[in-house]
Formats: structure tokens, sequence, C-alpha cells
């Protein structure tokens, strides 16, 4: 089983945030690392899941109404052992991972993009990458099948995996013609069969708890999901799994 760490090792560190990717980075035999990123008021991209700063941050209100600087100024808690973080920058994250991923660590970006667009994500995006020369370690991924028609357009050697909650729909939205090759269900919405799913990659997601909640350290048994056509996980603890 190929494993992907979740909002980088979030259930034990802040979700998104520098901290987590940073031990995330550590882990010896990861694949990737799965990340969202929205825009500021000001066009900036930054490292975050909620449309709303909320449940992670001090603040309050929607990502979209910050700007890059008033969104620099909010605090994420991470617990006694650790100095407060912050939102970052998807720049800044490039930058402390851009070693590992040139030695062949990979990157899950999720446009955050289902309930605001965000007119240009696609194309500041692609130039980024681009400008880092990462186009061929990275992933995109999106619930919204006509955000990755545009990147494909713009990008059209770009990595893409579609996103939803049952591996049907995503089947479904890959056959519509959105121009991923991945399939990026929920773990528990598998339900095709191996032989529907034959040749496709499926990375899974996974939820449950995240940060500051207390991590269980609860082993999963991979044998099942590999029996259901799962080929990646995407896992908020895989550091439980693999050696640092």
């Amino acid at each position: 089983m190929r494993l992907w760490a979740h909002r980088g090792c979030s259930q034990r560190y802040p979700e998104n945030t520098l901290l987590a990717f940073e031990k995330a980075a550590s882990l010896q035999g990861l694949t990737g690392i799965e990340l969202d990123i929205q825009l500021t008021r000001d066009g900036e991209l930054v490292v975050l899941h909620d449309e709303r700063v909320d449940r992670t941050t001090n603040g309050m209100g929607f990502v979209r109404d910050y700007s890059l600087t008033e969104i620099k100024s909010l605090k994420i808690d991470a617990g006694n052992a650790y100095p407060n973080q912050f939102i970052p920058t998807l720049t800044e994250v490039l930058e402390l991972l851009e070693a590992r991923l040139k030695a062949g660590l990979k990157l899950n970006i999720e446009l955050k993009n289902s309930v605001y667009p965000y007119d240009g994500m696609e194309e500041k995006l692609v130039a980024l990458i681009h400008s880092r020369e990462l186009q061929n370690i990275v992933v995109y991924s999106s619930f919204n099948a006509k955000s990755l028609v545009k990147l494909k357009a713009i990008d059209p050697k770009a990595e893409l995996g579609i996103l939803d909650t049952k591996v049907s729909d995503c089947l479904t939205k890959l056959k519509d013609g959105c121009g991923a090759l991945a399939l990026h269900p929920f773990w528990r919405g598998m339900d095709l069969t191996t032989a529907e799913l034959s040749g496709y990659t499926v990375r899974a997601w996974m939820s449950g708890h995240l940060y500051p909640e207390k991590p269980t350290g609860t082993r999963l048994d991979f044998a099942p999901l590999e029996a259901q056509g799962i080929t990646d996980l995407i896992l908020n603890e895989p550091e439980v799994y693999l050696d640092t």
C-alpha cells in the first residue's frame, strides 16, 4: 500500500502547517503529502482546508475575505511542545519540501474550489509549480471536474486525480472527460468491483480525528482495502506505519 500524509501528519500536529509537513517529510517510505489550497483576497495561494479560518485558527471568516498580510496574522495552536503555527503560503511549503520533492516525494495539491471557484487559481498554481520545476512530482486534485478540465488545458501533461465520496462518482466524472487518470474517493465509498477499477490508480482519503484530538494509534489492516481496489491511502497518521 502506498501511503500519503493527509494535510501532513495531521493527527499529531496541526493540519496543513509547516510543522505537519516537516514531520511528514521525515518519514522513510512515504509516497507523498496531500494538502489543500485556496486564494486570499489579493490572489495569493495559501494552504488551508476549510473555506473559513474558524476551525483551525484564532480568526473568523472566509479565506477569500482576508489579504495575505491579514491571514498571516492568525495563529494556529500547536500545543505546549511547539510554537504557534500559521497558515502557510504554497510557496513556503514548496521551499520547505523542495529537497525531498526533488528526491522523489510526491505532492497532491487539492484545489479547494467547489464552493468558491477562485478565478485564476489554476493559472497561478501551474505557473508556480513550473517555475520551481516540480511539475513531474505533483498530482492536482479537485471535486470540481471543470477545474481539472481547465488545468489540463493549461498543462496537458499535468497528472490529475478526481475527488468524490463514492468511487463510482469519481469514475463517472473521469469518463465524462475531466482529464483525470486517478480516482480519489473516500475510503468507505468503494462501491465498485475490483474488475471495474482494474487499471486505475485509486487514492482513497480518510477522515477521522484530526489535531488537536488525541491520536489513537490504531493500525489499519491494509489487506481488505487492497482487495477493494485501493492502491494508495491518504491518511492522517502515516507515522504509525513508517519509520522516521
